[in-house]
């Protein structure tokens, strides 16, 4: 009953309570409003778009009398400097949210739960005019779109947005805007039953205390001469600019708190540091070895493998197959109302659906077994050092397998394989938590994570191309071979479950879903329906392969085909291998009398291109990891035709960042290229750039390039 009764209180204590507009609107604008004279902006920002007089966030968290008065707040208060300020900010568009229900005491009453949003616009003579947003809004869908009239340059644009919130959050902002900022405050007040982490990064102004009366405790950010932030290719903003993260937690009682997900320690207390004894207390209370080790022990047994390192991976791939990707079927036939199939595995079958879960019984098996082993704890480059570690949604959590020549393994998806870890956190500072006696980690230490080269990270396409027979187009026949960190995403591209379920279910001895069904009425309806759907599917994924390959070619193609060659599911080595088939029409060549012009270089793909403002760049490179791009193009040369101008197609720049290498030669009837990209590091300071784009430029100007068909 006890415990019964707290999963009341935290289910009634996020029953929301909205504050009133008026109420908003008198907080937000307040009548000794600071901003409401400033009209003049610094003379550096005279040639921005806009400027931001004020940007004033506010997180408020309150649960008092079990009512959740919890909300966010943003104003923002904006001079319009030109015509594209103006086209920006005359409209805006918020969601509409769902009926909350609101309790008092032994009452109830509904309300319609929305975001509240008030614009008003301040004129260049200091006329000021609120804009009544429920009059010009118009729903369209779930989204309301709001119209502000009559802007212009000069104008004063003074907008709020409002929101409640569940009695948690997480946020990382950076502190600059798309436009300079002159003013920014941030402020987080909470009662004392929160858990606050808080803390700013990269030279931003250091989280200050505020007293406040009673219970509540309140923090601020302020800060000054913001300048814009525009989004950059390979840049990780978190790890170099100022920047503020905080995690929100209410306090739980009981076994209520061992849960929250989040680095915890005072109620009253701001935390703005997690350290690697945090993280360990952490997941003491997480990972341990817990699962069911049954079966897998059985397959390892009747497979015969001996070798540890067999074992492992072995395990990794049972357990990926038995407790995730064998309920796929069901998963999908429920969710799209077919059928609820999950009984059929049992009353209460085993589900690795979280990173949890499964080392709970990885770790099982590793101390069945007595293998050495460690709980890997990083994070990814793009949120900073390890040591700057504030919330927890940024841990990614493993085990590293300690054989002669360490294993990693990772929680899976469908596609992972032993040995490889999540790029963003390759080559980066982690801790390693000790488990001396098998069960769980007792001990932290710092530990290095793997990397990986260009070499290992690699696509490899092949194309043999042949003109067709009216000399207006081609049709290739393309070979890909995708290796390394490149895998998973184009195996979550181009792949879905439904490709290799019966190779997996051959591979375990498991049955399909419909033949766990014994009703032979239900079983006909459930293939009939379930066929259709997978019919639904197919279309969909060769809607998208076809799409995918336009793109990295940068043309339309047509009469696409595909046919999977190996799906690289069971070894870190494997490639991810397909096949393609496709057309070229009315593109691609010209003819020039008796001759043709070929544009050659296009059929390597598509490669960047870096306008000016790229070329002069002065920010930091991020890659997301060292990598290669193996391109091939085998075309046959028509008979009665020799070709011309191959000697533009031999190109080579090679640096410390990079380098690009092509060839041509001609062999019989058959031109033959090859050009080979890669990407050396994982960061490259501000310096290397023009090395960098020495070879980007190369392979741009590769595709620029053509042949002359020549008539004998």
């Amino acid at each position: 009953m006890k415990n019964n009764f707290i999963t009341l209180l935290l289910l009634l204590s996020n029953i929301i309570q909205a504050q009133t507009k008026e109420e908003v609107e008198a907080s937000v604008w307040p009548k000794n409003d600071p901003y409401s004279s400033v009209v003049k902006i610094p003379e550096k920002w005279k040639k921005e778009s806009a400027v931001i007089i004020i940007k004033d966030e506010r997180y408020s968290f309150d649960t008092s009398m079990m009512i959740n008065n919890s909300y966010m707040s943003v104003r923002k208060r904006v001079m319009l400097l030109d015509q594209a300020a103006v086209k920006e900010f005359s409209e805006f568009s918020i969601t509409e949210r769902i009926k909350y229900k609101v309790v008092i005491m032994f009452g109830s009453h509904e309300k319609k739960e929305r975001d509240l949003m008030g614009i008003k616009v301040i004129k260049p003579d200091g006329t000021e005019k609120r804009i009544n947003v429920d009059e010009v809004s118009v729903k369209a869908d779930d989204k309301i779109k709001i119209a502000v009239p009559n802007l212009e340059p000069g104008d004063i644009i003074d907008y709020y947005y409002y929101t409640n919130v569940p009695p948690v959050a997480i946020e990382e902002r950076l502190l600059a805007d798309e436009y300079p900022i002159m003013n920014a405050k941030i402020t987080l007040d909470t009662e004392d039953n929160f858990f606050i982490n808080f803390n700013s990064y990269n030279g931003a102004p250091k989280i200050k205390s505020v007293p406040e009366k009673g219970k509540k405790l309140k923090y601020e950010l302020v800060a000054s001469d913001i300048e814009k932030y525009e989004p950059k290719r390979w840049y990780y903003p978190f790890a170099e600019l100022p920047a503020y993260k905080f995690h929100a937690v209410q306090k739980q009682t009981g076994n209520y708190a061992k849960l929250a997900d989040a680095f915890v320690d005072n109620v009253k207390e701001l935390k703005k540091t997690v350290s690697k004894e945090d993280v360990l207390k952490f997941y003491d209370n997480k990972l341990w070895a817990l699962g069911n080790i049954g079966e897998v022990k059985k397959y390892i047994k009747q497979k015969g493998y001996t070798s540890t390192e067999e074992k492992v991976v072995q395990a990794y791939y049972f357990y990926r197959h038995m407790y995730f990707t064998r309920y796929m079927e069901a998963l999908l036939a429920s969710e799209a109302k077919i059928f609820d199939g999950t009984e059929l595995y049992g009353n209460a079958p085993i589900f690795l659906d979280d990173e949890y879960k499964f080392g709970r019984h990885m770790m099982a098996f590793l101390k069945e077994n007595k293998i050495k082993y460690e709980i890997i704890v990083a994070t990814g480059r793009e949120n900073g050092d390890i040591k700057d570690l504030l919330i927890q949604p940024n841990v990614l959590v493993g085990i590293k397998v300690l054989t002669d020549q360490p294993i990693y393994l990772q929680y899976f998806g469908m596609y992972n394989t032993p040995g490889t870890i999540n790029y963003s956190i390759e080559g980066t500072d982690g801790y390693a938590l000790q488990t001396p006696n098998f069960v769980k980690g007792t001990a932290v230490k710092d530990t290095k994570l793997p990397v990986s080269s260009y070499k290992d990270n690699k696509i490899t396409n092949i194309a043999t191309v042949k003109l067709n027979d009216d000399f207006n187009g081609f049709h290739f026949q393309k070979e890909s071979l995708v290796y390394g960190q490149f895998k998973e995403g184009e195996q979550k591209e181009k792949l879905n479950f439904t490709d290799f379920m019966d190779q997996d279910n051959e591979r375990y001895g498991t049955k399909p879903l419909k033949d766990l069904i014994s009703n032979n009425k239900k079983k006909e309806q459930f293939i009939r329906e379930y066929n259709a759907l997978k019919t639904k599917i197919k279309d969909k994924q060769k809607k998208e392969f076809e799409e995918s390959t336009e793109a990295e070619y940068g043309f339309d193609i047509d009469n696409h085909s595909f046919t999977f060659v190996d799906f690289g599911r069971y070894d870190k080595l494997q490639p991810f291998a397909y096949n393609e088939n496709f057309t070229v029409n009315n593109n691609l060549i010209k003819s020039a009398g008796s001759n043709y012009v070929i544009e050659i270089g296009k059929f390597i793909g598509e490669q960047l291109k870096l306008d000016e403002k790229e070329m002069n760049r002065k920010e930091n490179i991020y890659s997301i990891f060292p990598r290669s791009y193996d391109e091939q193009v085998i075309l046959t040369i028509p008979d009665g035709y020799t070709v011309s101008g191959i000697d533009k197609l031999n190109k080579k720049v090679e640096n410390n960042t990079g380098g690009f290498i092509s060839t041509a030669s001609i062999e019989g009837n058959q031109l033959k290229i090859k050009a080979y990209k890669y990407y050396a590091n994982y960061f490259e300071p501000t310096s290397n750039w023009k090395d960098m784009t020495a070879f980007l430029e190369a392979a741009y100007q590769f595709t620029q390039e053509k042949i002359l068909l020549k008539k004998i």
